[in-house]
């Protein structure tokens, strides 16, 4: 495990700023201690200070995963959120969309979400923003990007997309061996 360098560092910062803007200073400054980034087989993982102690006694072969692992870099050195930084997106997203009950399915089955499927959206979503999917009750069930404004979403169809798909939970089902 090692720290990211400052391209790394600077490419995993936009890509989280893109889904929780300003509050990634939360996520950066914690008042219960150090977290840090670390990279490890082209996965950045986040965790805290004493826990990167304790994984430094492992082996590099043998270590598999330390912390939440919030993305990877692909081939193309691009950095792609994963399922697992969920959480931390869900409390700290600038921009949540709620999905009714047969929506909610469509997009765990990897679908993007269309108007008929909208429950509501958080006010002043710009197009091509990170959001959060939460459905009925509150509970995260992936992210996405917006298609359209908030203000677009008013006068556009129901078959017309709202959400491209990024993520959600069904992918811990479909791509189990994939995430570690």
């Amino acid at each position: 495990m090692r720290p990211l360098t400052d391209d790394e560092t600077r490419l995993v910062f936009e890509k989280l700023k893109k889904y929780i803007g300003q509050n990634l200073r939360q996520m950066v400054d914690r008042p219960d201690g150090v977290h840090l980034f670390r990279l490890h087989k082209e996965r950045v993982f986040y965790m805290s200070e004493r826990l990167l102690k304790h994984a430094g006694h492992i082996p590099k072969k043998e270590l598999l995963s330390a912390g939440v692992c919030l993305g990877k870099f692909t081939h193309s050195r691009k950095f792609r959120l994963l399922i697992t930084s969920l959480d931390y997106l869900a409390r700290l997203a600038q921009y949540r969309v709620w999905l009714k009950p047969s929506g909610e399915q469509h997009f765990v089955y990897g679908n993007h979400v269309v108007k008929a499927h909208l429950r509501r959206i958080t006010e002043g979503a710009p197009k091509n923003a990170g959001v959060v999917v939460l459905n009925e009750a509150d509970v995260p069930i992936g992210f996405g990007v917006t298609a359209r404004s908030t203000d677009e979403c008013t006068n556009i169809g129901a078959e017309a997309l709202v959400v491209y798909h990024q993520a959600d939970v069904g992918e811990y089902l479909r791509e189990e061996a994939d995430l570690v």
